[in-house]
């Protein structure tokens, strides 16, 4: 009789964490739903959808778009924004080229001073915001115009090429049955999502981003966090723009268009909160995976790329919609219209 009470505490207990889970993952697990009946409508009917070739093909361009989303979840959790991010891989690959072609310079010197262009353009924006109280909206509104056009002057207007043959394998080799770009995917988040939930420095941005105040009356150095998370921003998207460089191998001033909406509708649509404090790298991958599964089956459906921007930016749209409500509640809404 002992035992029989003992098994039923045991499955209550069961019942009650399964339930506590669903009740904390809502909008992760509602992502995951949308996701595998979208994958199953382009498994019915877009051609070759389920190939092995597509899929790498999703996996790859997916983990440029997820790396650049990693560093803008951490940016949005602090109630910033980076719009610059598209451009900013157009000029860090063309800077890659501009040294590695024009001026003969190593692949392997090449590399870490694109990634410290990369970290002073986070570095610029967090400064602004930090000592003008220049909104980051603004300043990498304005950096999307000026690194689109460094793209272009250092590569006046066409691709930069041959790169060496061995420089391919970052964006298009294999690590056993694993292309290596989403295999320095997966490092990466896995890497960030242990400093945003085990690390002092991953609370200090939920808190900062939760009640800015409240965080300096607290002790915690906000300015310094800012900082750290655009610089971070900075150098994974210089990083995703060297991996498309080996993919393509060429540095062409034109890539990268639209990332910017990309990143941002990952990280929106996994859940991350545009008003801060609120956010997991989590959903962040499976927005960035459902970005990259849509984009490549309206591509094969044949959908007008004009009529793909209104759907991504939609479905931004509803997805803070719905974020909102989650945070605030339907009347919580009203009352700060009214």
């Amino acid at each position: 009789m002992e035992k029989a009470e003992v098994q039923l505490q045991k499955v209550k207990g069961t019942q009650f964490s399964i339930k506590d889970f669903i009740k904390n993952n809502r909008s992760i697990l509602g992502l995951f739903s949308a996701l595998v009946i979208l994958s199953i409508y382009f498994v019915i009917f877009a051609p070759n959808f389920a190939t092995t070739t597509n899929i790498i093909d999703i996996l790859r361009q997916m983990s440029m778009i997820a790396i650049i989303s990693i560093g803008m979840t951490f940016i949005i959790i602090t109630g910033e924004i980076d719009l610059s991010v598209g451009s900013l891989v157009a000029a860090s690959s063309a800077i890659f080229g501009y040294l590695v072609i024009i001026m003969g310079l190593n692949i392997w010197l090449a590399f870490p001073v694109t990634l410290i262009v990369g970290a002073i353009s986070g570095f610029i924006v967090a400064f602004l915001r930090n000592k003008y109280a220049v909104p980051s909206f603004i300043t990498t509104l304005g950096l999307l115009s000026i690194w689109r056009g460094v793209a272009y002057l250092l590569t006046d207007g066409s691709p930069l090429s041959p790169f060496p043959e061995s420089f391919s394998f970052l964006g298009s080799g294999f690590i056993g049955p694993i292309p290596v770009s989403v295999f320095i995917m997966l490092v990466l988040f896995i890497v960030f999502y242990y400093v945003m939930r085990k690390t002092t420095f991953g609370r200090y941005v939920y808190a900062t981003g939760s009640n800015l105040k409240a965080a300096q009356l607290s002790g915690i150095p906000v300015h310094k966090v800012k900082i750290a998370v655009f610089v971070i921003t900075g150098l994974l998207t210089s990083f995703a723009g060297i991996i498309l460089t080996s993919r393509l191998m060429s540095s062409t001033p034109t890539v990268a268009n639209g990332w910017e909406l990309d990143a941002i509708a990952a990280v929106i649509v996994g859940g991350t909160s545009l008003f801060g404090g609120r956010g997991s790298l989590l959903g962040t991958f499976l927005g960035a995976l459902f970005i990259a599964v849509l984009s490549n089956g309206m591509v094969l459906l044949g959908v007008s790329p004009y009529l793909q921007l209104v759907i991504k930016g939609s479905i931004i749209v509803l997805a803070v919609f719905l974020t909102a409500i989650q945070t605030h509640g339907i009347k919580g809404l009203q009352k700060d219209i009214n």
